[in-house]
């Protein structure tokens, strides 16, 4: 009731419908493909697109970069455990305790990246929001400068720190060197950036941001949640590749793309590792990991460590698409890692590619609209694994290119 006595009420149902109309206007409302993937065949898959049962497709977009999550070792271990312990892990590692699987990954995680120490979470979401915005609470005065293109955990982490924050342009080192000189030498410093950028398909300047973080007394946080099991002599990521993983003083990763499970992590040496033990609301409060899940990624990351066969069979799939896609004159964005982006620049016209590819092609790709990406740069990103054959390569090189041809898309200059 109003001070003049009219009843005025909230009509909640009309603010939720406007901003789902919103998106809709703006071609960015998101439909969710109904999947089931085949075991022991990625990347072929089913999808149930209506009434008549499920339908083949091609997955061109899945982050199971190695199709580690296929893989029979992977399998058998969480197979396994959930005969040996059961499927929960029975609350949060405070309440329930740790696991020893959990124990061992961690054990696992930190030698992966020369570290004293690793923890584990729920995801790689969890991981990056719970570390960066305790750290920031631990350091008083903390200023952390961040990459423009950090991904949005990272940004929630930053913004739920409290704490003052620089963004410098990506992979600007003359920018960020420019904000770092501009601060008082006495301010805790860190520095958050990420190895590779998964919509850009381009590597950051690690060992020289590591270099400015020297000179300025800075921390540093790598997210490697693209690279690690994909880059390095073990599967160590972009710092392992390039030598510097002892001079970040945070590496964080993840345990659902490239290892092909789930879950997120972070190492470091073991008195932070204590620290965001400690008091990260996001680990204390958060029930663990399955032991499941556990014994899969630990698997997966042992049977990593020690083969190479499939990131190299990754890199040759990724170089044969983009040389097909170019070579055809479409719009590849091209770059020096194992994502293959194509740019659309149009919302609209990106969810109508993707539509077709499924509906005609049996292909599926998703559509990248912002806020992923920055408006008018909206695109389909493909990411080739190792068991996709140049057949599969060619047969969606040709139907990109007849799409292209009947929405009168523009190609590559």
């Amino acid at each position: 009731m109003s001070s003049d006595g009219t009843d005025v009420r909230v009509d909640y149902s009309r603010v939720f419908t406007q901003a789902i109309d919103r998106l809709h206007s703006e071609g960015r409302y998101r439909v969710f493909i109904d999947i089931l993937r085949n075991k022991g065949a990625f990347p072929n898959a089913r999808c149930f697109a209506g009434h008549n049962g499920p339908k083949p497709i091609t997955v061109w977009c899945s982050n199971d970069y190695l199709a580690m999550g296929q893989h029979p070792e992977v399998i058998a271990a969480m197979e396994e455990a959930l005969h040996d312990v059961g499927a929960g892990s029975g609350g949060t590692r405070n309440i329930g305790g740790n696991t020893h699987y959990h124990v061992d990954l961690e054990h696992e995680l930190a030698d992966l990246h020369g570290k004293q120490g690793a923890l584990l979470f729920t995801s790689g979401y969890v991981s990056n929001e719970a570390t960066l915005s305790t750290l920031a609470k631990i350091l008083p005065g903390c200023i952390i400068f961040s990459d423009e293109l950090n991904h949005a955990s990272m940004i929630a982490g930053i913004r739920n720190a409290g704490c003052e924050k620089r963004i410098f342009r990506h992979n600007d080192l003359a920018h960020l060197e420019e904000l770092l000189a501009a601060e008082d030498p006495a301010v805790p410093k860190l520095i958050a950036f990420e190895s590779v950028y998964s919509m850009e398909a381009d590597i950051a300047p690690v060992a020289a941001i590591c270099d400015l973080a020297d000179k300025y007394n800075a921390l540093t946080y790598l997210d490697e949640v693209h690279a690690v099991g994909m880059y390095g002599a073990r599967g160590g990521g972009i710092s392992e590749a390039e030598g510097v993983a002892d001079r970040l003083t945070i590496i964080e990763g993840t345990l659902g793309k490239a290892f092909g499970v789930m879950g997120g992590y972070i190492a470091a040496d073991q008195t932070i590792i204590d620290v965001i033990r400690s008091y990260a609301p996001g680990f204390i409060f958060t029930t663990s990991l399955s032991p499941v899940l556990v014994a899969g990624v630990l698997a997966s990351v042992r049977h990593l460590k020690a083969s190479s066969v499939e990131r190299e069979g990754q890199q040759a799939s990724a170089t044969l698409l983009k040389t097909m896609l170019s070579e055809a004159g479409l719009p590849v964005m091209l770059g020096s890692t194992h994502i293959v982006p194509i740019l659309v620049g149009d919302p609209v016209k990106a969810k109508r590619i993707s539509d077709i590819l499924l509906a005609e092609y049996g292909v599926y790709v998703q559509p990248i609209n912002y806020p992923t990406v920055p408006r008018g740069t909206e695109r389909l990103r493909f990411t080739p694994g190792p068991s996709h054959t140049p057949e599969m390569m060619r047969e969606l090189t040709d139907a990109l290119v007849e799409i292209w041809s009947r929405l009168e898309l523009r190609k590559a200059a």
